[in-house]
């Protein structure tokens, strides 16, 4: 007798985003913003080649306070590469062109995985977790919005997948990403934090809290980590000082610290 087996489903490319402070809009607000996330992603996804298959996309559907969906894994490099840049460009036309709305932040999560045509499954929770992710919510809190309207999270699956490819990304280097420890309820794995016109080897290395060296294998155009004593001249460390973030409308309030170098404990 044959053993019985099933197929693996596709593998999609999962690409979610969030408002911040969408929880500080009335109903009628919420309303509009979730309009305008759909409308920007559709603007950044054209301009860098990807409308169609964009309207091809798989299990679409609002998530209150963002959107998600899944496109076919090959425009992974265009995703990682040149659709941040993208984004953040149509957020700050949109911002010119709308003076008297507060301004657009987004948070964005990629990752990759099997997932069948109803989008629920494991990589689809990963998903979620990534854009949750602490480190990712607190470049967007540190932000001027005014300047800083995108930041992105995509999994070391996806980073892996892209860069040691080889192909083209419009120009975005393995740099362009800084290397992060995404926990977030019982899921903890590596992750990657891209934030357009950011140049992580000017940035404090203490903002992000990154993963142990022992966590996975460094990749050959992985540059090494930097750490608080190799920074150069650091300023003494400032008193801890505490804040109140408030997340989206699933998320409670949270307390956070900076302590030394200006970074996040």
């Amino acid at each position: 007798m044959t053993p019985s087996w099933e197929q693996l489903w596709p593998y999609r490319a999962v690409l979610a985003v969030d408002a911040r402070n969408f929880s500080a809009h009335n109903s009628t607000g919420m309303q509009q913003v979730n309009a305008v996330i759909q409308q920007v992603l559709a603007q950044a996804l054209s301009a860098v080649g990807l409308s169609a298959r964009w309207e091809q996309r798989a299990f679409p559907q609002h998530t209150g306070d963002g959107y998600v969906a899944g496109m076919h894994p090959e425009v992974l490099p265009g995703l990682v590469g040149c659709f941040p840049d993208a984004l953040s460009q149509v957020l700050h036309d949109h911002r010119r062109h709308n003076p008297g709305q507060p301004a657009l932040q987004l948070r964005v999560s990629i990752h990759v995985g099997p997932l069948p045509p109803t989008g629920l499954g494991v990589p689809m929770v990963e998903t979620h977790r990534l854009l949750d992710h602490e480190k990712l919510r607190d470049l967007l809190a540190r932000a001027n919005p005014e300047l800083t309207n995108t930041a992105v999270v995509i999994s070391q699956r996806v980073y892996e997948d892209v860069f040691r490819s080889g192909l083209a990304t419009g120009g975005t280097l393995p740099a362009h990403y800084a290397r992060s420890l995404a926990k977030v309820k019982t899921f903890e794995q590596p992750a990657w934090l891209h934030v357009p016109g950011l140049d992580w080897g000017l940035a404090d290395p203490a903002i992000f809290e990154t993963a142990d060296a022992g966590d996975t294998p460094r990749s050959a155009s992985q540059p090494p980590s930097r750490t608080p004593s190799e920074a150069q001249a650091p300023t003494p460390a400032p008193a801890a000082v505490s804040f109140t973030q408030n997340g989206d409308g699933n998320v409670q309030g949270q307390h956070q610290h900076f302590n030394g170098f200006g970074g996040l404990r």
